[in-house]
């Protein structure tokens, strides 16, 4: 889950004024989005545990039960595993499940991604060493057995899957749940039979409102965020300390660790069952960590600490003393919020909760928009439209497709349950299955990244893992009760990210063993007759080394190329981010006089693809610099990086774009004076458009390099013909049936559905050129 803020986590060291001012700033700021979730649970947590597990009798163990295991389950959780422990294992200033994932992937090559290189090794981001630290003699052999067995590696996908599967089951399940327990406070104020018929309109009008303006972004209305939820919390607050003082001055004592056994031992097995209600007082403790890159460690943890947990500490008190004096509810009401709000602000608290449960809904949504986007990323999800509602912050997204299934999927859980019970145990199960996942990749963290004893780990994981264990058996337990949703969401979701991934894997592993060599390709000129046409063909390919299968088969259908080619690769590595100036790798394919070139574009898993005009003046610039920079076939010295393969003799270069690396190639279209080279076309031909290459003072340069410039220029005013594959899956004769499904129908309709590879490009259809071939995998 990535709840999106807009706001970036890097900040310029200022004074000691100054940067504290910056951290309460975003301490502030994150409240409206870090903790939307997690501060509206006091609506529907008691009300979930007394639903009809257990009843609340004379003695108020009950109640005094329930208000222990819920202390001691916030300290221990939000406060104990995430603000102490699961915040400090970041990755660059990220969090969440693939962050971890991320981070395991690269301490020990474990990655699911097969076009990774050694040049992304040498990222700045790509790794986060610990000094003076070795791995441990486990730690050692625990890194060699991940790499040495392919089905650890596969666990390690399908627990993060697991876990980004269950957090888009969450966008469904906290909206509905929120909104509707929000809404529920019209029962008080209405007759039992009518209230019913009130609750799921009201609700499903607000859930239809929210979807419906989610393209609008939240940019507009984000900045109302931070004090709604704060007035949410200040109320809660005061309302519980005003139940503590006027209601039960003594409830602290119910604190103690000794009511959650007198809980256990009356209750039995009801008691067990309704820790499934009491699991959800920790909803949303996941967003602190998942929303980590967009604030910073400290700002997380004073909010959390000097606000949001005591509130809510209050605000659970002061139920729990209310209720401890109130034994017979009129009107068979069950236990909930608003029945311990005084009488006369019930109606301004009900407005208060519906804004809070908005802007803890709209969070969770757009947090499943950005795991989706980080799906795309590595590979595991169909690829889907993603619109930026801000151009300034790119944390801001909104994906049509989803958002709509979202809203379907949201009312259809409003209407067929039409109560909080049901809704609570689909939720709980959602939630505890994430911080399951958490934890088990934590521990593995602490070995592999940390350095530390495998004893620490096994702590970890015992100590955190037997408590979300506990609420795990649980919420498992009332599957018919409603827990049965976030699981057959998630295998479906599951489905489809295993089939895309599959489907996509077979599809690059026909890539790499079809490629062929250049030589062998320009070896057939005499035979062929290829010519060599103006312009510029740039050939969008998955593949990192090589020509790919699909070029081939267009150059023996249609023996002409362009007079440069570029084969242009835009991937994913397994970092959050990717610094503009190491964006582009640069290489030369054969001989320069074949004006054959290999760019390969990078992007973090939270990066932005960048979809505007620039894109393609930036790679032009790129090569052009990258020609510059070479000295008969050399590099200058730290530019240099080693992408050789076993096919290909590539030696690829970092280069910064234009819009990044001011100091190297520069376009200039039609004229301006420079002081500086000015690199011009020879040509005398009349042409729609004349570009000027802008060169930095470069007495080395010699004529083959001038004249390769040349070339490259009079190609980009030729213009750019796009060629892209349009590849069709199958899977080969004598396959399994499982795998004939999978490929022929599964990844099949999939790849219909979804957005094509070159849709974060701007590709101008009349530029476009696509070649189809069946793959036979």
């Amino acid at each position: 889950m990535d709840l999106e803020p807009g706001f970036h986590h890097t900040h310029p060291k200022v004074s000691w004024k100054q940067s504290w001012a910056t951290v309460l700033t975003l301490a502030y700021q994150s409240l409206g989005v870090v903790y939307g979730d997690l501060s509206t649970s006091p609506l529907y947590v008691f009300k979930s545990t007394f639903a009809e597990d257990i009843q609340h009798s004379e003695t108020n163990e009950e109640i005094f039960g329930a208000l222990s295991f819920i202390f001691w389950t916030l300290t221990l959780v939000p406060l104990l595993k995430y603000v102490f422990i699961v915040l400090k294992a970041d990755d660059n200033g990220e969090g969440g499940t693939f962050a971890l994932y991320s981070l395991l992937c690269r301490h020990a090559r474990v990655g699911s991604l097969p076009n990774c290189q050694l040049a992304d090794e040498e990222l700045s981001s790509y790794k986060q060493e610990i000094p003076n630290l070795a791995l441990t003699s486990f730690g050692s052999r625990l890194k060699s057995t991940l790499e040495k067995y392919s089905v650890l590696q596969r666990f390690l996908l399908v627990l993060a899957l697991v876990g980004a599967c269950m957090v888009i089951g969450d966008g469904v399940l906290t909206p509905a749940l929120s909104v509707f327990s929000a809404v529920s406070g019209v029962e008080l104020a209405m007759a039992k039979e009518h209230h019913k018929y009130v609750e799921v309109p009201v609700a499903c009008i607000i859930l239809i409102a929210l979807f419906a303006l989610q393209h609008y972004g939240t940019h507009r209305v984000g900045h109302l965020f931070a004090p709604v939820i704060i007035l949410w919390l200040f109320t809660i607050s005061s309302i519980g300390l005003y139940n503590i003082i006027h209601w039960n001055p003594h409830i602290y004592k119910a604190l103690s660790p000794v009511h959650m056994y007198k809980f256990l031992k009356k209750t039995q097995s009801g008691g067990w069952k309704s820790l499934g209600g009491i699991l959800l007082c920790i909803t949303g403790s996941e967003a602190m960590f998942a929303d980590l890159g967009h604030f910073s460690q400290l700002s997380i943890q004073i909010a959390f600490t000097s606000f949001v947990y005591p509130s809510l500490i209050l605000a659970y008190m002061g139920q729990a003393a209310y209720l401890s004096k109130h034994h017979v509810i009129e009107n068979d009401y069950q236990i909930g919020f608003y029945i311990s709000v005084p009488e006369h602000l019930r109606v301004p608290v009900l407005v208060i909760a519906i804004l809070a449960a908005v802007v803890g809904s709209q969070a969770i949504i757009t947090g499943t928009f950005s795991i989706i986007k980080q799906c795309t990323s590595l590979g595991c999800f169909p690829r889907v439209k993603i619109v930026h509602t801000n151009s300034k912050f790119h944390g801001q997204i909104y994906i049509p497709e989803i958002n709509w299934i979202l809203m379907t999927l949201c009312l259809a859980v409003t209407v067929g349950f039409r109560d909080t019970k049901r809704m609570g145990n689909a939720s709980g199960l959602a939630v505890i299955t994430v911080m399951l996942v958490t934890t088990c990749l934590m521990s593995l963290i602490i070995v592999l990244c940390w350095h530390q004893s495998v004893f620490l780990a096994i702590g970890f994981v015992v100590f955190f893992g037997m408590i979300e264990a506990l609420y795990f058996s649980a919420s498992l337990i009332k599957f018919l009760e409603g827990a049965w949703v976030p699981i057959a969401l998630s295998l479906i979701f599951m489905i489809v990210m295993y089939v895309w991934h599959y489907g996509t894997l077979k599809k690059y592993e026909f890539d790499v063993q079809n490629k062929v060599s250049v030589d062998w390709l320009l070896g057939l000129g005499p035979t062929l007759g290829i010519v060599r046409v103006r312009g510029i063909g740039l050939v969008h390919t998955e593949l990192v080394s090589g020509i790919p299968a699909i070029f081939s088969h267009f150059v023996t259908n249609l023996p002409a190329f362009h007079q440069v080619l570029i084969f242009l690769c835009v991937k994913s590595v397994p970092v959050p981010h990717v610094s503009h100036e190491e964006r582009f790798l640069v290489g030369r394919i054969g001989p320069p006089e074949y004006r054959v070139y290999r760019c390969i574009v990078r992007y973090g898993y939270r990066d932005v693809h960048k979809d505007d005009v620039e894109f393609e003046k930036d790679l032009v610039c790129s090569i052009a610099e990258f020609i510059r920079k070479q000295k008969d076939g050399s590099t200058p010295e730290g530019n240099r990086l080693d992408g050789k393969t076993a096919n290909d003799d590539e030696v690829m270069t970092v280069v910064g774009s234009p819009s990044t690396h001011v100091e190297g190639v520069q376009i200039s279209m039609d004229g301006g004076g420079h002081e500086v080279q000015e690199i011009q076309a020879s040509t005398t031909n009349k042409v729609k458009k004349r570009v000027r290459f802008v060169v930095p003072e470069s007495p080395e340069m010699d004529d083959g390099t001038r004249a390769e410039l040349r070339d490259l220029m009079e190609a980009r005013e030729a213009g750019v013909a796009y060629i892209l594959g349009h590849s069709y899956v199958k899977a080969k004769k004598g396959s399994s049936i499982i795998k004939k499904i999978a490929i022929n129908f599964g990844y099949e309709l999939l790849r219909r559905n979804s957005r094509p590879s070159t849709d974060t490009l701007t590709v101008p259809h009349a530029s476009t050129l696509e070649v189809g071939m069946v793959y036979h995998v």
